[in-house]
């Protein structure tokens, strides 16, 4: 491939990237974002654009749609009420009940006391996803961990299944504090008693330290470990992107402005964001993921994930992480098995973030995982699922690491 054919190639996208930002001159600033954007990201589809057709490659995202197992797990529903009224929508995998020999269960789900004792309430654990994710971002730990713990994996405001914001609505800002409330809820509402384990990720960990500063009496008494993946405890503020700093200074002043204008426009920016879903896909892939080698239908099924976020949910929820800083209620997670794991090469909540609540927390395991984004979880699934299998056994949540092999990308379909 001549370097004179990828530089038309890369002037192509950059035309194209111009042509569509000019479509949204109605948009004011936002117009001028999404033209820097869409630049931005054209370079990296530029080679792409030289054997592959636009057509093509939005045929190739459908059958990647239609074929993919991702997200396909459902469980028992239900709905928490936060303390605004927004309904939060949960979902629980139960135990499996033992088999006999003859293959027969040994007792009925249904058997909940013996002579008059309650038998003791299986330990739950609690995933609590990321910012511009939902639950199903935990597909490949739901397939290993099916049936072997109880778990509950919830959709948190204004995402997913849930209910939007209802304060949100009335002009009320978004807060990682308003987040800890929203978890104390569904806790009570789908693990009201018993040990639990509490698992999240990026914003979803930021979720488990609100609740950590608003209830310590519960991480006292309930919570039996506690995993961290690719999360912060603050300073996200002063976070790069992997940008130069003239660049993310420049970001970091006009950013917020953007998103509020983005958000105001939420109708035409959704027009333009399926216009240019190829540019985008570019970004969603730079800032998600860090091998080369990330299967299609995972990074397709990533880009899903995130294209269902409605552009004024973005935006009101950006400007809690800057403020966010929750240092000051790690101490409570210090009685406890704790996992801190992180891609060494994640853009968005960088390693540096995961060792500074390891130092914290000097007794907690830490994993730097190599080769690996922001979403480990779905980039190196194996790795995920083997520390929180282990973590789950020493916490007493399993007998044994008896994982299934589908925290692997390799058992799924469509693996190259």
């Amino acid at each position: 491939m001549s370097e004179s054919s990828v530089g038309a190639a890369a002037g192509e996208a950059v035309a194209a990237a111009a042509t569509t930002a000019a479509g949204w001159r109605r948009a004011g600033v936002a117009g001028a974002a999404i033209g820097v954007l869409a630049a931005g990201a054209a370079a990296g589809v530029a080679v792409e654009r030289l054997t592959v057709g636009r057509g093509m490659r939005k045929k190739a995202r459908l059958a990647l749609d239609a074929t993919g197992p991702y997200g396909s797990l459902r469980g028992t529903p239900g709905r928490a009420v936060a303390d605004d009224g927004t309904e939060l929508y949960y979902e629980v995998d139960e135990v499996e009940p033992a088999q006999s020999a003859d293959g027969a269960a040994s007792e009925s789900p249904r058997r909940r006391r013996l002579f008059g004792r309650r038998t003791p309430a299986p330990v739950t654990v609690v995933f609590s996803h990321g910012y511009c994710l939902g639950q199903d971002s935990w597909h490949f730990q739901r397939a290993a961990l099916r049936g072997l713990v109880r778990a509950v994996y919830w959709d948190q405001r204004s995402h997913g299944r849930s209910e939007r914001g209802r304060a949100q609505a009335d002009g009320v800002p978004v807060g990682i504090d308003q987040l800890g409330r929203d978890l104390k809820a569904v806790i009570d509402a789908a693990a009201p008693e018993g040990r639990i384990v509490l698992v999240g990720h990026s914003m979803g960990g930021m979720t488990m330290m609100a609740l950590a500063d608003r209830c310590p009496a519960l991480i006292r008494d309930r919570v039996a470990a506690v995993a961290f993946v690719g999360t912060s405890s603050g300073k996200l503020g002063e976070v790069n992107f992997g940008l130069p700093v003239a660049g993310v200074n420049a970001v970091r002043r006009v950013l917020p402005g953007v998103l509020r204008a983005l958000g105001s426009q939420a109708e035409l920016v959704e027009k333009g964001r399926r216009a240019t879903a190829d540019l985008f896909a570019g970004l969603i892939k730079r800032y998600s993921f860090s091998s080369r080698d990330v299967d299609p239908a995972v990074a397709r099924f990533a880009e899903r994930l995130i294209e269902s976020t409605p552009i004024d949910v973005v935006a009101e929820f950006y400007p809690a992480f800057t403020e966010h800083d929750k240092s000051g209620a790690l101490p409570a997670f210090r009685d406890v098995p704790v996992l801190i794991l992180a891609g060494e090469k994640d853009l968005v909540t960088p390693s540096s973030h995961s060792e500074a609540i390891a130092d914290v927390l000097p007794e907690a395991e830490l994993i730097l995982v190599p080769d690996a984004g922001h979403l480990v979880m779905l980039e190196h699934p194996e790795t995920v699922t083997d520390r929180l299998a282990d973590l789950l056994v020493r916490s007493g949540a399993v007998a044994a690491a008896n994982v299934g092999e589908h925290g692997s990308t390799a058992q799924q379909p469509g693996r190259r």
